[in-house]
């Protein structure tokens, strides 16, 4: 599913040039200079930033549902995705010429908002529905003001509606490497962490016992799932719902271990980015919609039902 998604989203044609042209142009047999712009320049970076973010931000929600032990823990609800925008878009303004701070304030921005959200929730009451709540409460702080900025200095961001809603359109093979390098090391370190991260769900003094400096590792683990974040940020916007929803469909079978559930999370969180993005570009052709629209409507509707679920979860262990 995976090699036809990438296929797809190569190949999927419009009017200016046919899915068998790109496909030529593909094995070497095309000549055409227009067709392998379309294909090398445009559809290519657009392929990868898929696989970069789809990947960074499901195993981001992975990281944070295993560290916090809530379900409905997501880079987008917990206000990082929001936090590491706002920071984005405060680099455009001051620092417009100069690329790879983005990707540091984007990073800053989603430590910052992560601390915000644990700050709130020790002051209200440490629980798990404490820090979901506080996450919502940053998240729409945090795009109150990514909107303020973007009304107020529109130059900060090219396309507004794309970043606010999360889009892969205009992404050049100049936008790649840093945010790849930074979701690859990413990845690394969740891999590294993935023991540990399994004895978070033996409650804290069982890790504890067992050696594990649970404070630190759960520490780790969120600024990893922050790092993962704002690097996919960076390249697709405020792009939500892929943290949520991947995650807990793999949470189902509890079978796994931490480290295949990471494997798993990159190649679904890729297949579904690389099939929204692909749906909203070809569909509604010559017109594109933000990837993030399709994600939003399917991610709702997941949202709500995740949440029914644990409370059916919670009577029945009453």
């Amino acid at each position: 599913m995976l090699a036809a998604g990438i296929l797809i989203s190569l190949l999927a044609g419009n009017g200016a040039v046919t899915s068998a042209e790109l496909l030529q142009t593909l094995i070497g047999a095309g000549r055409s200079r227009s067709t392998q712009i379309i294909l090398y320049q445009i559809r290519m970076p657009r392929t990868a930033a898929c696989l970069l973010c789809g990947s960074g931000l499901s195993v981001a929600g992975l990281l944070l549902q295993e560290a916090l032990s809530n379900p409905l823990a997501s880079p987008g609800i917990m206000g990082i995705n929001s936090g590491a925008g706002l920071f984005v878009l405060l680099s455009g303004i001051y620092f417009p010429h100069v690329y790879y701070v983005r990707n540091a304030a984007a990073f800053a921005g989603a430590l910052f908002s992560a601390l915000l959200v644990f700050l709130i929730a020790r002051k209200a009451g440490m629980s798990k529905s404490v820090i979901v709540l506080s996450g919502v409460a940053v998240s729409s702080m945090m795009t109150a003001a990514s909107n303020t900025v973007i009304t107020l200095r529109p130059e900060s961001v090219s396309d507004k509606v794309g970043f606010s809603m999360g889009s892969l359109a205009g992404i050049d093979l100049q936008r790649l490497p840093l945010p790849a390098l930074l979701i690859f090391a990413g990845l690394a370190a969740a891999f590294c962490l993935g023991p540990g991260i399994e004895l978070f769900a033996l409650g804290d003094e069982a890790a504890q016992g067992l050696g594990l400096a649970v404070a630190r590792h759960r520490k780790l683990t969120v600024a990893c799932a922050a790092l993962l974040s704002s690097a996919a940020v960076c390249l697709c916007g405020l792009l939500g719902f892929v943290g949520l929803i991947v995650p807990n469909i793999l949470r189902l079978s509890d079978q796994y271990s931490v480290r295949k559930k990471i494997l798993a999370c990159i190649v679904w969180g890729s297949i579904l980015l690389l099939f929204c993005d692909t749906l909203m570009r070809t569909v509604f052709y010559p017109y594109e919609l933000p990837a993030g629209l399709l994600l939003s409507l399917i991610g709702t509707p997941f949202f709500i039902l995740v949440l029914m679920r644990r409370g059916i979860r919670g009577k029945n262990e009453k």
